[in-house]
């Protein structure tokens, strides 16, 4: 795993008396979780109240085990833990201070505990409740609330396009009774006094947590089966939806994912908050020896013939590895039409892309693959003609059986040594710590579909992306982009974290692009990421992101023009040279710059609506 540091240490004390609360306080004190003997909690941030009196629970066979329950004995226990990732930062922080709570449901007696811990940026609950009986399977259902303060702002979407959504700006208490929201829900606290995101994470072997508006300006957690099914799901999976519909019961002792709110001051806390892949399990060393930087998990860009042309046959393939090669990308991804090839074709492709350094990855429908053995048919296909990874499509579902389809996929390709891309898909949870062959899932209203961009791409990165890495399949020169331009498009591909970053463009119109040096240079993961304070959800958003000791400035403008001085603070002493791409009058157009910067010198940047820039910054 590489860890650096890991600390944990037990202590257990008796909870002080039947009356007394119990609270856990992130590692800095600014973070604290109050959880009142009736399991009622609060959270609240640097004094202020960051969620309001809530009920937390969970139901099993239709009893709510937190209704007249007893808080019993408390263990304490400290974490303090580094390991390698693939995302903002190429360095993960798992920091808390946790305890494990005794509660026992006084009516059913039922014993179960509740696991708490408290961040520096955030708080993270589950339950566990002990194996019920040999063969018995118990059902389990919601029984938690989260409820933002009066007057804060929230950012939310939908389950009709399941995760791919367009987010709705709302205050709390405009929220209408009965609304779903998808998690993450972003929150902007009132007086400014910081933001919240609610997630979760470490979802294995249960359903998905989605969210449902009180009309009070709370949001209960509800179970995927409740969650009405989404477009996609009854367009492909018509004749399902009841059975998808009903409570899924669990075998032996029932582990609940880790409820999530992220807190900070600012977006760049929430940007590089970790906590959702720091409750997941850590890879199996036997399937990863060397975590995420196991030999043949390979990140990198890849062309694809979807969105900009392209034909769909064994030359015109080739012809964009061979393109791809010129960029420097790693990858070229084929849609379903493979298929319809030779499986010699297939590995003449292959053998063809290898030797100009581009792997190739296959899409495939998850309907095929709902067993192990499925999978396993696949992934021969995929070992038989070397082909590196797949995309596996069309899950629209947060059911259970859906969500332990994702982690038999993963293991079964890790078994092969192939990544995966994940499209149709639910939000991540941190899968892709425990299973570091997932590169990317989308999970994202991104360029497939044909819409306005502006104020939907300044808004994701502090809202879908705070769960993980998503496919939006960035830049576009044509129509797709819409109301943006193509500095904004160009941007893009740096702010919006992918490992595995899959263009829309045709690479042929990227060779021919003028700001094609600068598209070559940007990396698909980051040593460092600084969402910087001119951000503001829907409006803005700007990252300095790292690259060894080559910094990036990118930043997507929303619907309103706008001149910007960025602060360069996060330079390093002495001069820096910047690449720049920048707006011109002409959306379709962009001006190639170079100029001198140093660390005390703002960086004056003039945005169109819907505008954009980056600069590539090196010594």
């Amino acid at each position: 795993m590489n860890i650096d540091k890991v600390l944990a240490i037990l202590t257990v004390a008796l909870t002080p008396a039947a009356a007394a609360a119990v609270v856990v306080t992130s590692p800095n004190g600014l973070i604290e979780m109050r959880l009142e003997p009736n399991l009622h909690y609060t959270i609240s941030f640097r004094g202020h109240l960051a969620i309001e009196d809530s009920p937390l629970g969970i139901t099993v066979d239709g009893v709510n085990l937190a209704e007249g329950a007893e808080i019993g004995k408390v263990e304490s226990y400290r974490v303090e833990a580094r390991y390698p990732w693939y995302g903002v930062h190429s360095t993960a922080v798992d920091n808390c201070r946790g305890v494990r709570i005794a509660v026992k449901h006084a009516a059913s007696g039922t014993a179960y505990t509740l696991e708490i811990r408290a961040y520096d940026d955030g708080i993270a609950f589950r339950h566990l409740v002990p194996e019920g009986g040999a063969g018995k399977g118990r059902v389990p259902d919601e029984a938690t609330m989260f409820r933002p303060p009066a007057d804060s702002v929230v950012w939310y979407h939908d389950f009709n396009g399941h995760y791919e959504g367009v987010h709705q700006r709302k205050l709390s208490g405009e929220v209408n009774a009965g609304d779903w929201a998808a998690p993450p829900v972003t929150v902007q606290l009132p007086m400014r006094r910081g933001y919240v995101s609610i997630t979760e994470g470490a979802l294995f072997h249960y359903a998905g947590m989605g969210l449902q508006a009180d009309g009070k300006g709370g949001f209960a957690a509800r179970l995927g089966h409740a969650v009405p099914p989404s477009y996609p799901f009854t367009l492909r999976y018509k004749g399902e939806e009841e059975r998808m519909a009903q409570p899924a019961a669990i075998e032996g002792a029932i582990t609940t994912p880790w409820r999530i709110v992220m807190i900070g001051a600012d977006l760049n806390a929430l940007v590089n908050c970790d906590i959702v892949h720091d409750v997941a399990p850590p890879p199996d060393p036997k399937l990863f020896p060397e975590g995420p930087r196991t030999s043949w998990i390979k990140p990198g860009r890849a062309v694809w013939a979807y969105l900009d042309g392209g034909g769909r046959t064994l030359d015109s393939m080739k012809q964009f590895s061979r393109q791809a090669g010129e960029l420097g990308f790693e990858y070229n991804l084929l849609e379903g039409f493979w298929a319809q090839w030779p499986e010699t074709e297939l590995k003449e492709l292959v053998d063809y892309s290898r030797e100009r350094g581009v792997r190739i990855m296959i899409w495939k429908h998850s309907k095929s693959l709902r067993t192990a053995g499925q999978a396993r048919e696949f992934f021969d296909i995929c070992k038989r003609t070397g082909v590196a990874g797949a995309k596996i499509d069309f899950f629209d579902h947060e059911a259970k059986e859906v969500v332990e389809r994702y982690a038999m996929i993963l293991e079964e390709a890790a078994k092969y040594h192939l990544v995966v891309d994940f499209h149709g898909a639910n939000k991540p949870t941190g899968e892709s710590r425990t299973f570091p062959n997932e590169l990317t899932r989308e999970a994202i209203r991104g360029m497939e579909s044909r819409m306005p961009r502006a104020q939907h791409d300044a808004t994701l990165p502090f809202t879908r992306m705070l769960a993980g890495h998503a496919d939006y399949t960035p830049m576009h020169f044509g129509q797709r982009r819409n109301d943006t331009t193509w500095a904004h498009q160009i941007a893009s591909a740096a702010i919006f974290t992918s490992p595995l970053l899959v263009y829309a463009a045709n690479p042929e119109n990227i060779l021919k692009n003028p700001a094609v040096e600068m598209i070559k240079s940007i990396p698909s993961v980051w040593d460092e990421t600084v969402a910087l304070d001119c951000s503001e959800i829907g409006e803005v958003a700007a990252f300095a992101r790292r690259t060894g000791q080559t910094w990036f400035v990118a930043i997507m403008n929303g619907p309103t023009g706008r001149t910007l001085d960025v602060p360069l603070g996060f330079l390093g002493a002495g001069k820096y040279e910047a690449l720049e791409v920048r707006d011109e009058q002409d959306p379709a157009a962009v001006k190639i710059g170079r100029e001198a910067v140093e660390r005390g010198q703002p960086l004056r940047v003039e945005l169109q609506p819907g505008g954009g820039f980056i600069a590539r910054l090196g010594k």
